[in-house]
């Protein structure tokens, strides 16, 4: 894995041994990236954003952000093996000053201390099987980390039917290989 572009364009990014996370792909995450700058439907600027990347396993969509000029990313992993790729991947890039790690699951969110603090995007990558998206977007919603203009970015299984909450608006949806991409606001 190696960062798309950006200033640490080509930099290798630390991958977990074990399978148990299951990393953003190179192919995906340029794909978003090209969306954001060039979509007509999603487009979001990513110089000087706050980005929020829940279940962050090794921290390639956040490091990937940074890399194009974010002013700051908080990552939330609780898997002990990614925090540790997630860290050793920061600090290989010199990235400490602009990253916040919670050891956390992202689903305690809402006891974060991060509450009214609005990002401009929200990355959110659970692992495939969690069905229960729905109420991380009603504890984004009541934790006020973002308004109608923060982009939410939702990464599933392209076979997956999620019932997308009534708090969303979906703005667009790609397919990668098993990667469903689904870019959003809030309603």
């Amino acid at each position: 894995m190696r960062v798309i572009g950006g200033n640490l364009k080509g930099k290798k990014l630390l991958i977990p041994l074990d399978k148990s996370t299951r990393p953003l792909r190179d192919m995906v995450r340029e794909s978003i990236f090209n969306i954001l700058d060039h979509s007509s439907k999603v487009s979001k600027n990513i110089t000087n954003s706050k980005v929020l990347d829940l279940f962050s396993g090794t921290g390639s969509f956040g490091i990937e952000c940074l890399s194009r000029g974010a002013k700051e990313v908080i990552f939330f992993e609780n898997y002990y093996n990614s925090i540790k790729v997630l860290k050793d991947n920061i600090f290989n890039l010199k990235l400490e000053s602009r990253t916040k790690v919670y050891e956390s699951d992202a689903y305690n969110l809402k006891e974060s201390n991060l509450n009214n603090k609005i990002f401009d995007v929200i990355f959110l990558d659970p692992p495939f099987k969690d069905q229960e998206v729905n109420i991380l977007i009603d504890q984004i919603k009541i934790s006020k980390v973002a308004d109608i203009n923060t982009l939410i970015i939702i990464h599933r299984n392209k076979k997956s039917v999620d019932n997308i909450s009534k708090f969303l608006n979906v703005l667009d949806e790609k397919n990668y290989g098993l990667s469903k991409i689904l870019f959003s606001k809030l309603i």
